[in-house]
């Protein structure tokens, strides 16, 4: 609690259902309600703090907007202001509060405006930002260090009829309120108690040609935060070229390859797969083994489940972000969607488990249910322990509130574990037997001695390496994204890359595999599921690079976030790159040993 003197007009505040009906269509004079958001680090975007916890003009009841799920989980705060704003009515150098600092409080204001503290205001669900306050460094000997608080702002508000369509605020032709060490300096309003500033504002109404259902495309222009989103054709050309030259040499080289395995192996016609001839070697002499089943049947399932629950969730998302569902003016709309999805999609992890594990013969079913339910999730809850732990302790507002938790944990309890149980006992039920071309003996072939290009490091470095290259130039951009104040708008462009990092996976994947069984070594299971799977150690890698050669983060908080959500991407993206490693190379070896019978 801050010891704060205010003074303001008798004007009462309106609160939020006073001003819904005026959200879409307004009339001159009515009232438009600012909120105020959120205060942070310039650098630290995840880092950030309630305004009112700073000492501010605030009023002597803070009443808070009911916020939705995704801007809670955004770090989305918004409580109303005692800004007093109008429709279309300009207003000049308006009397907003009177303040008495204390020494601490002129301390506090100190530190955040040399840690590059800006705010954001919501204005018609329009974000407004600004710097609390601004700082020169100059000279050398002697050393210059001013700190100033803007006292004054600017506000510049758009409308095209009834409608807002962008509002910002400017400091021009302001000068700063200086915060001198120990509570200020003469001539800067101190008394015995303080510095005593006083707050104003003023509020210019332009008119706008932009219809209201395009405003969006006014904000994405507006560059109070530095542009990266920029149309990338050229580099996205150039990936795609890369893939499809990848994929052509890739798909020709196997096709001629295998065509010459099948006019060898099938040069006797006299038996099945049974009677092949023992003294060949290469992939055929291992058909009695290939379709061995592997050990930890069940984690190799929930693997493969959660990863096509992943997979269904991400084209979800993209597939509604084409749709138009999220705009810059939906505050959190993403994080719903996911939520909601990932809910519901739960079902499909439990199906595709639970069915796979009865196929292999399985027989711990409700083990793998459990283990698929919590192969995510555990590791989602530990991290956002962690990381929440964190905020809470730093006392940033993206420390979720208890309300919060419990909707999270009843969404998850009531929604998401039971629809992977539904989904498993389905699956259980509808699975049929395993498809194998050949049959598997009791005693196992030895597997001779491999090369070192063979080994699994090597081909976790390929079959990573190269998927990785085909979105190292996109992963950039989600990153300032995910870590940055841009709205991601090119979802287009996310899609047709998303499908050639799938693509590249697949038949990376099944080369790889080809490679392996002509070294007659069948234990492709988990070698398939780990080759394009290891792509998720390139992307937290990538993640190193870029909190420290992309970006300006610093301190615990945001580092600590950084490094906790890039892991859970990284193994993300190691679910659904496995998942569809698996499934390639599954119908790549039941296709080859399939086709020796056909002759």
């Amino acid at each position: 609690q801050y010891s704060i003197r205010v003074t303001v007009s008798d004007t009462p505040l309106l609160t939020s259902a006073e001003v819904a009906s005026h959200q879409t269509h307004k009339l001159q004079g009515d009232p438009v309600i600012l909120y105020v958001n959120k205060v942070g680090p310039y650098h630290n975007p995840q880092e950030t703090y309630h305004y009112y916890t700073l000492p501010v003009c605030r009023p002597k009841e803070v009443r808070h907007k009911a916020l939705s799920l995704g801007e809670v989980l955004d770090g989305d705060r918004m409580a109303e202001s005692l800004y007093n704003i109008h429709f279309k009515e300009n207003t000049e150098r308006q009397t907003l509060c009177k303040l008495t600092l204390s020494e601490k409080e002129v301390d506090q204001l100190r530190e955040a405006i040399e840690e590059l503290y800006y705010f954001e205001f919501v204005l018609d669900d329009i974000p407004i930002w600004g710097f609390v306050g601004y700082m020169e460094e100059s000279g050398f000997l002697p050393h210059s260090h001013k700190v100033g608080l803007w006292t004054h702002l600017d506000f510049n508000i758009e409308y095209n009829g009834d409608s807002v369509i962008f509002a910002n605020v400017s400091v021009k032709d302001v000068k700063p309120e200086p915060l001198e060490e120990g509570g200020g300096g003469a001539g800067h309003g101190v008394s015995s108690g303080g510095l005593t500033v006083t707050h104003t504002y003023s509020v210019r109404w332009f008119e706008s040609t932009l219809p209201h259902s395009r405003r969006a495309e006014r904000l994405r222009d507006y560059s109070f935060f530095p542009k990266t989103l920029e149309i990338h054709w050229l580099s996205i050309i150039n990936s795609l070229v890369l893939v499809v030259l990848l994929l052509g040499f890739v798909i020709i080289i196997l096709m001629r390859v295998l065509k010459n395995d099948f006019a060898r192996y099938n040069v006797e016609e006299d038996g099945g797969c049974d009677d092949l001839d023992q003294g060949d070697n290469g992939w055929k002499i291992i058909h009695t083994d290939v379709f061995r089943f592997p050990l930890y049947k069940s984690l190799l399932c929930a693997v493969l489940g959660v990863g096509a629950q992943f997979l269904t969730l991400a084209t979800g998302i993209i597939v509604m972000a084409l749709l138009g569902m999220f705009n810059v003016h939906r505050h959190g709309a993403i994080n719903s969607a996911a939520i909601v999805l990932y809910a519901l999609t739960s079902c499909v992890s439990g199906y595709c488990s639970c069915s796979f594990y009865t196929q292999i013969q399985g027989q711990r079913w409700v083990w793998n249910i459990i283990l698929t339910s919590a192969l995510f999730s555990a590791p989602l809850f530990f991290t956002w322990s962690v990381v929440n732990s964190v905020h809470w302790w730093s006392g940033s507002t993206q420390a979720l509130p208890a309300t919060t938790v419990l909707l999270l944990l009843g969404a998850w309890v009531l929604v998401g574990f039971p629809l992977t149980v539904i989904g498993g006992i389905v699956g259980k039920n509808r699975a049929g037997n395993f498809q194998a071309p050949c049959r598997t003996r009791n005693i196992a072939r030895q597997i001779p001695q491999q090369p070192w290009y063979k080994h699994t490091a090597v081909h976790m470095a390929i079959g990573g390496f190269l998927p990785f290259s085909a979105i190292s130039v996109e992963l950039y951009y989600i990153f300032a994204t995910a870590w940055g104040r841009e709205h991601y708008t090119l979802y287009g462009i996310l899609l047709c890359v998303f499908a050639i990092l799938l693509s590249v996976g697949a038949c990376i994947s099944v080369a790889l595999t080809y490679f392996l069984l002509s070294g007659e070594d069948y234990r492709w299971w988990w070698r398939s599921v780990l080759s394009t799977g290891s792509t998720g150690i390139f992307i937290f890698v990538y993640s190193l690079f870029y909190y420290h050669n992309r970006s300006n983060m610093s301190g615990l908080v945001q580092s600590v976030e950084f490094f906790g959500y890039s892991l859970l991407t990284a193994f993300v993206f190691s679910l659904m790159l496995g998942t569809v490693s698996f499934w390639a190379s599954l119908a790549f070896i039941r296709y080859i040993y399939r086709s020796l019978k056909m002759d």
